[in-house]
């Protein structure tokens, strides 16, 4: 009995410990089902203790996921057996460092897991963001090496082919073969295109440009096809001119692309024109670290994203489409391009509610806090 005492006196301190940590800490199986969770867990994730236990870690921290992208967390619980490991958590409503570690039972088995998620501060998301970018810089002089290479021969593949299918016949079985091949290979050829845009981001020079020129543009080059899926376009922009020093065509390829991707979205959740089925642009002047920015922000209501891939999204050859529907060089090209003018880019979204998209970008020549 005396034995019994103490280990209900020691599981009610752990309890009590447990229950009073001021971050996000949880229980869960190595397969992600939740076993305990404190209470800021629960105040971070919106949601009470019976919507949380029993669930599974990847539907509360991050709202769900799609079935052909694996949740990261979720793989890591599988092979974080052994030790006490760290990992980036996007996810909870803000940005986390979890510290994961392995229960291991006297029998040698690790049946629970101890997480304990801690907020990043500014100064560990600024280091984070100068090694994304130190790795992308190394990924483009590589992407450039690639492309050369490639490029050359599948030109000669396109334009062999070619030669053998102009003097083929129309309905010949080398005609169709022949046609794949010169398919594929430009395919390809698009693919090598997208490397070297991704390489070569500052290779063009810079004038002003005025953002909301650049989306009228950007928005003529897309209303047909937007109002041909019954999207509706909505813009929301100050009086006055917002101008940058930039490369019109290298910012008009971001907006394009994440009108495009916008579209997708809206397109998948919503085949068919509906209500709601609408692109917002927001346009504004804003202040940041005393340094007078423009704040463009792209919202749809499309299809989401789960919150765990979204430190994910940026990385070259990352896609959030199924196979064969996109290269996942986008958002990286986009990346690239806003950091060269000296901005900012940034994704929210939630699975099946909302995706918003901001960029920030120096204005031209405006004393911190002036308005023009």
């Amino acid at each position: 009995m005396l034995i019994l005492g103490q280990i209900d006196r020691c599981c009610g301190v752990w309890a009590e410990l447990f229950h009073t940590i001021q971050d996000p800490a949880m229980v869960v199986t190595p397969e992600g089902v939740i076993l305990e969770a404190n209470p800021a867990t629960l105040k971070a994730a919106g949601k009470t203790r019976s919507e949380v236990i029993g669930q599974g870690i990847c539907n509360i921290i991050h709202g769900g996921r799609w079935p052909h992208i694996k949740c990261p967390l979720e793989e890591f619980l599988k092979t974080c057996t052994s030790k006490t490991e760290e990992t980036r958590l996007p996810g909870l409503s803000g940005d986390y460092l979890l510290n994961i570690s392995p229960a291991r039972e006297a029998d040698g088995q690790v049946h629970k897991i101890v997480l304990l998620a801690r907020e990043l501060t500014s100064e560990e998301l600024s280091r984070v963001d100068s090694i994304r970018t130190a790795q992308m810089a190394a990924l483009g002089e590589l992407a450039a090496g690639v492309a050369h290479e490639v490029n050359n021969p599948i030109n000669g593949i396109i334009n062999y082919a070619q030669l053998l299918l102009d003097d083929s016949s129309p309905d010949s079985h080398e005609s169709t073969l022949l046609s794949r091949i010169v398919q594929e290979g430009e395919r390809i050829a698009s693919i090598t295109h997208s490397l070297l845009s991704f390489a070569r981001q500052d290779d063009e020079n810079c004038d002003e440009v005025d953002i909301r020129e650049l989306i009228e543009a950007c928005l003529t080059l897309t209303r047909h096809q937007f109002e041909k899926d019954g999207i509706t376009l909505t813009t929301d922009f100050p009086p006055q001119p917002l101008l940058v020093t930039g490369n019109f065509r290298q910012l008009q390829q971001v907006i394009l692309n994440l009108l495009n991707n916008s579209r997708y979205a809206l397109n998948a959740r919503c085949p068919q024109p509906t209500a709601g089925k609408d692109i917002t642009f927001h346009c504004r002047q804003t202040c940041i670290q005393n340094q007078n920015q423009v704040e463009i922000t792209i919202l749809d209501y499309g299809t989401g994203i789960p919150q765990g891939i979204l430190d994910k999204l940026f990385d070259p050859f990352f896609t959030t489409k199924p196979s064969g529907e996109g290269t996942g060089l986008g958002l990286s090209i986009s990346y690239g391009i806003i950091k060269s003018h000296g901005g900012t880019i940034e994704i929210d979204s939630t699975l099946n509610k909302y995706t918003a998209i901001t960029i920030t970008l120096p204005l031209l020549n405006q004393a911190p806090g002036s308005q023009q």
